[in-house]
């Protein structure tokens, strides 16, 4: 045999084996770093250690003046630097019951579900098991629409309707059993069969709806054999040691077991969750401000996705709005040269209203999960301001981007 044919082969062999032993150490080293350790425990119970003697004043005094003023009623949470600079619980987590809000009380997240409904998306595109350009009849063959890819759902652009009208609509028209919650699956049967019309073609501009993430939950349910509420629990909830967070569909649960109470504007009317509570990945996940917290801690640590993963979910794949505000995978945004980059998620479902917003570059959380819809949020303004941050409110900004009243171009 050639002797140089054997040195070829034996190092082609050699190139072989080096690169599948760096591919198993990257995959070992990513798996690990999925698994909680003591340290964490460790570091986490620090991280949420507070003192109400060392609050912040200034955020004090602004949260007693939102819950009297405005109405506020809920638990926020101000932390900078890996430090709680202020909490609070303030109201009712049940006016009927006149039970009172707890640090550790519960809320259904709304919206906010999207982030993690997007992050999990990426993890499973990060484990090529599915791709952002897959079609979603690749999961889905009876999916009545052309052209939808996985992208297209992160980002609002799909051009769907909105499955919750269309979905409500149908249930009282046929006078369906109104509190037994639907599946994903369900829904997906249902616009295959009735084929819905779209609002837009796809991609043809972004129209934030809950059909868009509602499909990519069904997606993840179809790629990973599992609830959506035990992958989340085991790739996202146990490795951040959120152990206040779960997923509660009203397909599961009979009784939601949870005591804070979502009330429609006025304490008169607490709403009652019904079939719409079944559907998830664009709703559906309870939880505290102090999990909160370790989400943003583990989402900047790229614990959960891989820094290139977690850069790409937050750049902005629409128009800008007002020059800053955009929306990625999964996430809204507020980006501008001159100010902070600031990723952030609102909720609102069922008498509950939030706002989640994490300053990328101060290191800043400020969380605001209420119970009674009554638009006390939109009074955060001199918050941002004492922060230091960018007023993440659309309405407070002109066409060109700029503040009124300031001197930016």
């Amino acid at each position: 045999m050639n002797f140089k044919y054997i040195v070829s082969a034996f190092a082609i062999s050699l190139t072989l084996l080096t690169a599948c032993n760096s591919k198993k150490s990257e995959e070992k080293k990513a798996a690990d770093a999925k698994i909680r350790t003591k340290e964490d425990d460790k570091a986490d119970s620090l991280l949420l250690v507070y003192n109400p003697a060392k609050g912040d004043k200034w955020i004090a005094d602004f949260v007693d003046n939102l819950h009297k003023k405005y109405g506020f009623n809920g638990n926020m949470l101000v932390a900078k630097d890996g430090k709680i600079l202020y909490e609070k619980a303030i109201g009712w987590a049940d006016y009927l019951h006149r039970d009172s809000l707890k640090i550790d009380s519960e809320f259904e997240l709304a919206s906010i579900t999207k982030t993690f409904t997007g992050t999990a998306i990426m993890q499973l595109v990060e484990a090529k098991k599915l791709s952002l350009n897959d079609n979603v009849k690749k999961f889905f063959p009876n999916f009545p629409y052309e052209g939808i890819t996985v992208k297209l759902l992160l980002t609002h652009r799909s051009g769907m309707m909105n499955y919750v009208y269309f979905i409500d609509d149908i249930w009282r028209k046929e006078r369906r059993n109104m509190k037994k919650g639907v599946t994903n699956q369900q829904v997906m049967n249902i616009i295959a069969e009735r084929k819905p019309n779209p609002y837009v073609k796809p991609d043809n501009r972004f129209h934030y709806n809950n059909s868009n993430f509602m499909v990519l939950g069904a997606i993840i349910e179809k790629v990973t054999g599992q609830r959506y509420s035990q992958y989340m629990m085991e790739h996202i909830f146990k490795p951040a040691g959120m152990k206040h967070t779960h997923v509660y569909s009203t397909t599961e649960y009979e009784k939601v077991p949870v005591d804070v109470v979502g009330h429609d504007r006025s304490w008169r009317y607490s709403v009652v969750r019904n079939f719409l509570d079944g559907p998830v990945g664009d709703k559906g996940i309870y939880s505290t401000v102090h999990d909160l917290v370790l989400y943003d801690k583990y989402l900047k640590s790229n614990r959960f996705i891989n820094k290139q993963s977690t850069d790409s979910s937050y750049v902005g794949r629409n128009k800008p709005v007002n020059g800053h505000f955009n929306y990625g995978y999964g996430w809204r945004m507020f980006d501008g040269e001159k100010m902070d980059k600031v990723v952030y998620h609102t909720g609102w479902w069922h008498g509950f209203r939030h706002i989640y917003v994490r300053d990328l570059d101060k290191n800043i959380v400020v969380i605001f999960l209420g119970n009674l819809t009554n638009g006390s949020l939109m009074h955060l303004d001199d918050l941002y301001k004492h922060l230091n941050m960018p007023i993440i409110r659309k309405g407070a900004y002109h066409g060109n981007g700029s503040l009124p009243g300031s001197d930016e171009d």
